[in-house]
């Protein structure tokens, strides 16, 4: 087995490292409103639960030349954000919005999806998602060592959305979901084999 100190990597090389064992990985493609009403749309794969009780989750936001993304400053701007759960339906559409785009150009007319009005924030979502989350921002916390690498949004789901064919007494039906996974490089996952282990008590 190879053992490696990351102290000695470049950043580049941390980060093929982790985004090649730290796999699948879900994405968030997250929806911001920027303070001149430009609806803003991006993925991330750097994402996860935070806590069920309240519901948080969190997105991580890589720095580009340690400045920080659009998402993030719309995000704290209007201090909330949707999360879509990216699935097989629309998941070409969502590669489309990783384009770099100005500030004032929408990735969502780019890509050709559909806003959709939110219930409880003024963000709006997109309507190709089967599940969507709305947001009020709990937290930006910005990471990193000589300098700021990173902005960890934590968003406080306060409206569930949840397509009907997939919503079955209080549980989600993975399989007709359609998940998709970010992998390394330019390769996603599909939902693949599903299998149970009771859990020991």
């Amino acid at each position: 087995m190879k053992s490696v100190n990351p102290g000695t990597l470049s950043e580049r090389e941390n980060y093929k490292f982790l985004i090649g064992s730290i796999i699948p990985r879900p994405i968030a493609f997250v929806t911001t409103l920027s303070e001149k009403g430009v609806l803003n749309g991006a993925p991330f794969s750097f994402f996860n639960v935070v806590t069920s009780q309240p519901p948080m989750i969190s997105v991580s936001i890589q720095r580009k030349n340690g400045q920080q993304k659009d998402t993030v400053r719309n995000a704290y701007f209007q201090k909330a954000f949707v999360v879509h759960i990216t699935d097989e339906s629309y998941i070409e559409a969502v590669n489309q919005t990783a384009a770099n785009l100005k500030p004032d150009e929408s990735e969502i007319k780019a890509a050709g999806l559909t806003p959709v009005k939110s219930e409880i924030i003024d963000v709006p979502g997109i309507h190709e998602a089967k599940i969507r989350l709305e947001c009020r921002l709990e937290k930006v916390i910005s990471l990193g060592e000589e300098e700021t690498s990173c902005d960890l949004l934590i968003g406080r789901v306060v409206c569930y959305h949840i397509d009907d064919n997939l919503y079955d007494n209080g549980r989600i039906d993975a399989a007709l979901f359609k998940p998709v996974s970010r992998l390394a490089g330019s390769n996603y996952a599909k939902l693949g084999e599903v299998f149970s282990l009771v859990r020991p008590q």
